[in-house]
């Protein structure tokens, strides 16, 4: 009898540990399959990397090819004296904020970690504008519960093969990071509204401050954004009055298509109060933290935050390219000498027409409404302002790629027109990536291109390089002088930013260095000036309309 229930028991023994191996087996594969799926991605995550790879081909390809423009000078001079000297205070009367200098201070100092003083580079500092255009084109993908599937890719898809964001991804001037943190204030704030966490109004406040110390346009954006906001409230109001909205359409809405509902918390941990006390301060942290310099300028640099804007409203009165329809005429249609062209956008800015009327007459959406209401009140607000470039357009373009998205989804809902939802969205970015290519890569110096505004012609490049050749074959090297009497002379302090007896006078000036750079208006009076100890080497385009002429002491060997 004992020794049956010990028999028993041994038996038992083994089953409970057979049971407990295969609870463990079990276990360990759960775990190897949770930790094989963090490696799986669905056919969507494929896409938008497919997508985000081919955006960063057409903006990093031959990044540093292009000649710089002159604004892109300026800023280049100001990215130098950051970079060598930690110097940079903000200048209330021009030059726009601090927040390109300073994510431009982290490309060239990690550049400079593999070459050294030579991290200053074209690349390292156009390659913030490469990467927040990149990830603007991500931004517009994370509308996806907004726009639908389609629809926010669609959206991903114009903005990835825009020429105008494509254009000034590849461009070291301020206006990539501008529509980037707009874009990202909007997108933020969407994420707080449908998740309830405190972290992403503070992201939102964040976008904010950075949106401000970026371009004193800002203040554009968000008088725009209000106005819209009242509009919407209004025209909801309206499209709705007498009808019974359904009990789905008044419930809390569902979270994110990555957010589960078990992140969500319970109870609200904060109260209004807090909260927004919290987001104000975070705002108030990031706008004086880059305003200051990094408290490098304090209060100096706060103050003029403020008093820039009585510098701003005079520009903004100035009479240049004053036309009320110059931004339609850029983005939707060109005639030069009576033959229509297309404009820069007409793909994107046509869709988002469509868009903006649908979203109005379905009044279905309150975020398409409102992003209706915000790109009519952009293309409205910068077409009156008399003072206008084509950068400033892609505050325009940016609320219409997404009204596009949304127009385009509307479409791809109807199985009759799925079909030709897809064909138009792939006829829009073939047009649109040959203007992005063209626009780019072999007509950036072209005047009758939108966006080639005054753009530095490539035979400036030339005359870089026989400077450096000159410089090569002397024994002072880089050390040999420059002077340079030209009065229009940017982007070329850039350029010569590696030779430091290079001087800028900006008017005709005494001289014995062996080489002169002088304006094409100067030529009698430069002339008269070096004499006979000097010759004219060479003749180069600056931009149109300009010229300069490089000359060269004769006792210097070319």
């Amino acid at each position: 009898m004992a020794q049956g229930t010990a028999k028993l028991r041994k038996r038992r023994a083994r089953e409970a540990e057979a049971r407990e191996a295969r609870a463990a087996n079990g276990a360990a594969a759960a775990q190897v399959s949770v930790a094989k799926s963090r490696f799986q991605f669905t056919g969507w995550q494929w896409a938008c990397l497919g997508l985000l790879a081919g955006a960063a081909i057409l903006r990093l390809f031959e990044l540093a090819a292009k000649v710089l423009h002159h604004d892109e000078g300026v800023n280049g001079l100001f990215m130098t004296n950051l970079f060598r000297n930690g110097y940079y205070h903000y200048d209330p009367s021009n030059y726009h904020g601090p927040t390109l200098y300073y994510a431009g201070l982290v490309t060239t100092t990690v550049n400079a970690i593999f070459y050294g003083k030579y991290g200053l580079s074209t690349f390292a500092v156009r390659l913030v504008t490469a990467v927040f255009g990149i990830a603007l084109v991500w931004l517009f993908l994370c509308l996806r519960r907004q726009l639908g599937t389609f629809g926010a890719f669609s959206a991903g898809v114009l903005a990835a093969v825009s020429s105008g964001l494509v254009f000034f991804s590849r461009y070291f001037i301020h206006e990539i990071l501008f529509v980037f943190f707009t874009l990202g204030v909007v997108v933020a704030v969407l994420w707080y509204q449908e998740t309830r966490q405190p972290k992403y109004l503070f992201l939102a406040a964040a976008s904010l401050a950075m949106l401000g110390a970026t371009k004193e346009t800002w203040i554009i954006t968000v008088a725009v954004w209000l106005l819209a906001l009242l509009c919407t409230q209004a025209w909801m109001y309206l499209r709705r009055r007498g009808r019974e909205e359904p009990a789905a359409k008044r419930a809390r809405p569902a979270p994110a298509p990555n957010t589960s509902p078990a992140s969500l918390p319970a109870e609200e941990p904060w109260s209004q109060a807090q909260l927004y006390i919290t987001a104000a301060a975070v705002f108030v942290a990031v706008w004086v933290l880059f305003y200051s310099s990094f408290f490098t300028n304090f209060p100096q640099g706060v103050y003029d935050s403020v008093r820039t804007f009585t510098y701003w409203f005079k520009t903004g009165r100035t009479d240049d390219l004053a036309d009320y329809w110059t931004y339609l005429k850029w983005l939707v249609w060109r005639m030069p000498a009576g033959d229509f062209r297309p404009g820069a956008e007409l793909a994107a800015m046509a869709l988002g027409f469509l868009g903006t009327i649908t979203a109005l007459a379905k009044a279905q959406s309150r975020f398409a409404v409102f992003t209706a209401f915000w790109s009519l009140g952009m293309l409205a607000a910068y077409s009156l302002v008399p003072y206008k470039t084509p950068w400033l357009a892609l505050s325009i373009v940016t609320p219409f790629i997404v009204m596009a998205g949304y127009f385009l989804q509307q479409m791809y809902e109807d199985w009759r027109l799925k079909a030709f939802a897809v064909v138009l969205l792939a006829a829009a970015a073939v047009g649109s990536l040959y203007q992005a290519i063209d626009t780019s890569f072999w007509s950036y110096d072209d005047e009758n291109q939108t966006y080639s505004y005054a753009h530095s012609k490539r035979d400036l490049l030339n005359l870089v390089d026989e400077v450096e050749r000159i410089a090569a074959g002397n024994a002072a090297g880089k050390n040999i002088g420059i002077t340079v009497m030209a009065n229009e002379h940017w982007p070329l302090p850039w350029y010569f930013r590696e030779y430091p007896h290079a001087g800028f006078y900006g008017k005709v000036v005494p001289t014995s260095e062996p080489m002169a750079i002088v304006h094409e208006s100067q030529m009698s009076d430069a002339v008269r000036t070096l004499g006979d100890n000097y010759r004219l080497f060479s003749v180069h385009v600056l931009r149109p309309g300009n010229r300069l002429y490089l000359f060269l002491r004769k006792d210097v060997q070319p």
